[in-house]
């Protein structure tokens, strides 16, 4: 486990994976890799409150890859900085569409590229209207 940790805080210095924060997870260093090869790419999620959350999920991904990687990144977000323990996803999910220039991602099963997704590309919550 000392030999492991030693490797992972001179990884850590590497320039491609600087800017990951410090108590950082095997996924993320996979997933900055995948990035590096091309193999990933970043989706920015915008939320009502204006933060961007920069996401990765890999290049042939759908929208419920999107969905699982934003729960993730909320998830280990909060994790580092304390706040709220629990969130309904259930919840959040039936509140509320991801939407891409206008377009709303109601089919969890269709892949980012159908929608014309790209690396760096912004995807927005939405609040769904009552029926």
């Amino acid at each position: 486990l000392e030999l492991f940790q030693e490797g992972l805080a001179r990884l850590v210095q590497d320039p491609l994976l600087c800017d990951l924060p410090v108590q950082v997870t095997v996924e993320e260093i996979n997933s900055q890799i995948a990035l590096e090869y091309g193999q990933a790419m970043t989706v920015r999620v915008c939320k009502a409150d204006e933060e961007v959350m920069p996401v990765v999920v890999v290049q042939n991904a759908s929208v419920l890859d999107l969905k699982k990687a934003i729960q993730r990144y909320v998830q280990l977000k909060q994790e580092r900085e304390g706040g709220i323990q629990h969130i309904s996803w259930t919840y959040i999910w039936r509140t509320y569409h991801l939407t891409f220039a206008g377009e709303k991602m109601t089919d969890d099963k269709k892949k980012l590229r159908e929608y014309g997704i790209r690396n760096r590309d912004e995807v927005c919550f939405i609040k769904k209207l009552r029926k």
